[in-house]
């Protein structure tokens, strides 16, 4: 397993050891004490799986308060996955990495407590599956535009299908402060 720092701390991308014949293939997709290992010492609570068809983009969705980290894949096509530091006080406030994510390079995100994530598919359908540290709460459910010009994230396509919800998510700059994640040193 190879751990590989994004552009913000704490984000990691983890890339594992395929073993591999004409039978097919084997890799770890998780685990706790290599993890632990790299500092990384999640103990999630609760596994989703999505499937979205090209063009759909989910996000950026984060949990305040109740924050979920999420460690997330795909199994199926190829989606450009985003985490964005929303906590209060960060040195790295407002700033944003991204990670392609397929079924061929079967990568991991680790995106800790703290940050907004989402992401757009880029195949004709992709399977989505995450890891959270925290059980889904409705009541603390909550979400930044996905274009906010502020973030000004690159995303690889801008004709995309939303949610309600996402399309009417509030800039960062609209989020009271109680409603956003402290950062913690």
């Amino acid at each position: 397993m190879k751990i590989i720092e994004t552009d913000l701390p704490g984000c990691v991308v983890i890339e594992p050891r395929v073993f591999g014949d004409d039978r097919g293939f084997f890799f770890e997709s998780f685990n706790l004490d290599k993890l632990g290992d790299a500092g990384i010492k999640p103990t999630f609570v609760q596994g989703n799986v999505s499937s979205s068809r090209r063009g759909v983009l989910r996000g950026l969705h984060y949990q305040w308060p109740k924050p979920q980290g999420k460690y997330v894949s795909v199994v199926e096509g190829e989606v450009w996955d985003v985490a964005v530091d929303i906590r209060r006080g960060s040195p790295t406030f407002g700033r944003w990495t991204a990670v392609l994510l397929n079924a061929e390079n079967k990568r991991h995100f680790w995106i800790p407590e703290g940050f907004a994530h989402g992401f757009v598919t880029l195949s004709e359908r992709a399977v989505f599956t995450y890891l959270c540290t925290e059980t889904y709460d409705a009541s603390a459910d909550a979400a930044v535009r996905w274009n906010d010009a502020t973030l000004g994230i690159d995303w690889p396509m801008s004709d995309v299908a939303l949610s309600d919800k996402d399309a009417r998510a509030p800039f960062l700059d609209e989020i009271p402060e109680d409603r956003l994640p402290v950062y913690v040193p």
